[in-house]
């Protein structure tokens, strides 16, 4: 019974560790693509940022230095951001979600 417990705790760490830099990153990525048109070139730099951030915590390099160099892009060169942006967001997108090894999925009302 302990084993199944440390398990299933051990899956749920590790989905709240998806949810936390992921998911996040996902959404604020998300926020400020939809809204750079009223977002200064400095606010969009430092959500890029953290945006970042939040994927080398991850451990997603690659999505974590093409986001890096979006931030240093958005403060000189829009078109530059938006290419290195839409590629981060590309590698972003190739990862996978981690699901239960049960293979089950759950239901929380």
């Amino acid at each position: 019974m302990e084993i199944s417990r440390k398990k299933l705790r051990d899956e749920v760490l590790k989905r709240a560790k998806y949810v936390r830099t992921c998911v996040l990153a996902r959404e604020l990525c998300l926020l400020v693509r939809t809204n750079r048109a009223v977002l200064e070139p400095k606010d969009v730099h430092e959500a890029c940022l953290h945006i970042s951030d939040l994927c080398k915590e991850q451990g997603c390099e690659e999505p974590n230095e093409l986001c890096r160099k979006a931030a240093e892009a958005a403060l000189t060169d829009e078109k530059n951001y938006l290419e290195l942006c839409a590629q981060s967001c590309q590698k972003c997108g190739e990862a996978r979600r981690p699901t239960p090894k049960t293979g089950k999925a759950t239901y929380v009302a």
